[in-house]
C-alpha cells in the first residue's frame, strides 16, 4: 500500500515543499515541535530508515545536511536537531528540527498549529537559503 509520504512526493497531498532531487524529497511538517520543522525522505518507499541500501543511506545523509544548513540560515535557532523514530509512517524519513535546548526536540510536546500562510512564509524562506548553498 503506497504511503502518505510516497502520494506528498507524486503531488497527491498536497504540502510545502523544501527541495527535491532525483532521489529524495523535503517537506514542512503539517505538525511541527518548531517554525521550520522539516522531514526528509527518500522516494524509495522503504520502511524502516537502517533498510536503506548504504548508496540511498549515504545519499539522504547528504541531501538532509544541504536542507539543515538551509533551516538554520532562515531559522533562529542554536542548531538544527535531527531524530529518526520511524513508527508514524511506514516510509523512512528524517526530522530536522530547529532547536535552542533538549526540551526543543521532544515529541511528546505539544505541536505548533501555523496557518498555511505561516507554513510558506517559512518554506519560502528555506527554500531561498538553500538556492544560496
Amino acid at each position: 500500500m503506497t504511503t502518505i509520504f510516497t502520494r506528498i512526493i507524486k503531488g497527491e497531498i498536497p504540502c510545502y515543499k523544501i527541495a527535491e532531487s532525483d532521489d529524495y524529497f523535503a517537506f514542512l511538517d503539517i505538525n511541527p515541535l518548531a517554525k521550520g520543522h522539516t522531514l526528509v525522505v527518500p522516494k524509495e518507499e522503504t520502511d524502516y530508515l537502517f533498510d536503506l541500501s548504504d548508496e540511498t543511506m549515504a545519499g539522504i545523509a547528504v541531501f538532509a545536511k544541504k536542507v539543515a544548513r538551509a533551516i538554520g540560515k532562515s531559522v533562529p535557532c542554536k542548531r538544527v536537531g535531527v531524530a529518526v523514530l520511524g513508527l508514524e509512517v511506514p516510509h523512512a524519513h528524517i526530522h530536522l528540527i530547529p532547536i535552542n535546548d533538549l526540551g526543543d526536540i521532544n515529541f511528546a510536546r505539544p505541536k505548533l498549529k501555523l496557518t498555511s500562510e505561516e507554513f510558506e512564509e517559512i518554506a519560502e524562506k528555506i527554500r531561498s537559503s538553500l538556492d544560496l548553498l
